[in-house]
């Protein structure tokens, strides 16, 4: 077997697509998604599981309906299932997702242009 980490600046080097989240390891049923932001996202809700999000660079803002959250580099913050929100980000924001395998982007609203594929790995 061979041992090896996962670099994130290695592997966020790989792609330059928004809002299209890219598997780099699992844990149990679990992903972890790394993925490049821009701009606002959709509202959405995420029925059955909480979604994390570990911002790795940038200034992310996740809009609630009765307010927001602010995270900064460095910081994470989690999102109960049921709740409904939507990702905003001034300037590119590199992050960190971890969320059950195949749990898509946009939740539980129909598939739409920001939908992104699910399970691809880099």
């Amino acid at each position: 077997m061979s041992y090896q980490s996962i670099n994130f600046n290695k592997k966020l080097s790989l792609f330059s697509e928004q809002w299209e989240p890219k598997v780099i390891a699992e844990m149990n049923d679990y992903q972890f998604k790394i993925v490049k932001i821009e701009g606002d996202f959709v509202w959405h809700i995420h029925s059955d599981t909480d979604e994390t999000f570990i911002v790795l660079e940038g200034d992310l803002r996740i809009d609630f309906r009765d307010g927001h959250v602010n995270v900064l580099a460095g910081e994470m913050y989690v999102v109960p299932k049921g709740v409904e929100h939507k990702p905003y980000a001034e300037n590119e924001v590199k992050m960190l997702l971890i969320e059950p395998r195949d749990v898509l982007n946009t939740g539980d609203e129909e598939a739409s242009e920001v939908t992104a594929v699910n399970n691809v790995w880099i």
